[in-house]
């Protein structure tokens, strides 16, 4: 089985030279950038398993690269790690499509640990649990391509919502917490906040249910968290 190949974005040498050569010590081949635009244009041109991303980058800032990536309907996994780490910093990373967040100073340990959860959580998404062409009700969604088709036309996904429907779908009838949602998508120390999840639900629901503000199949149960309805049942009082 080929080694995972890793993208590092880094202008600082020192710090780039020493992950790149903890990566590889681990396994896995990397292959550094310092800029931003010569990044933007590699992600584009080559495949990788993981980029671990600076936001702060000559050339092109971080999440602009994510945007754009994301925009071109490149799903590979980033991984921002940047000395911008605040809440609202961290808010705005997941919602530009990064897969996990991890703020300057960190040990090398930590951000291993994350590479090797963000890798395991790509293998759990391309395993087959359940079909990866999903149908529900006149609608199906196709987890391989990250988009789904009803009545109204074709739609199409982000990775984030990919990942919390497929867990939903996995589990039909069942209420999934926000924390479940947060430990399976995003990973249990990447510490998003449930308002993010909150966020990629109505995401969902604008474009796989037919009245968004009537879901059939995406409910929310109150305080607790999710669940996936496979018989597409319309509740009562839920908006």
């Amino acid at each position: 089985m080929p080694e995972p190949k890793i993208l590092l974005v880094e202008d600082e040498l020192s710090l780039a030279e020493g992950i790149k050569l903890n990566l590889e010590l681990e396994g896995l081949a990397c292959t550094w950038i310092p800029r931003g635009d010569q990044a933007l244009k590699q992600i584009l041109a080559e495949s990788y398993d993981l980029v671990i991303l600076d936001v702060m980058l000559p050339g092109m800032d971080g999440f602009t690269i994510c945007e754009k990536v994301r925009a071109a309907r490149n799903f590979t996994p980033i991984l921002f790690l940047t000395a911008k780490n605040t809440d609202d910093d961290r808010v705005h990373g997941f919602e530009t499509g990064a897969d996990d967040y991890l703020g300057k100073p960190f040990q090398v340990r930590e951000l291993l640990l994350r590479v090797r959860a963000i890798l395991r959580r790509e293998s759990w998404y391309k395993s087959r649990e359940i079909s990866s062409r999903q149908p529900y009700g006149n609608y199906w969604v196709d987890f391989d391509n990250f988009c789904g088709e009803g009545p109204g036309g074709a739609f199409q996904l982000g990775v984030k919502e990919s990942m919390i429907l497929k867990l939903l779908m996995e589990r039909p009838g069942q209420v999934v917490s926000r924390t479940d949602i947060l430990d399976k998508v995003w990973g249990e120390d990447a510490y998003p906040t449930s308002r993010t999840v909150d966020n990629f639900i109505v995401r969902i629901r604008r474009v796989m249910e037919d009245d968004p503000h009537h879901p059939r199949w995406v409910h929310t149960i109150r305080s607790v968290g999710y669940q996936f309805d496979p018989e597409g049942r319309q509740r009562k009082g839920e908006e």
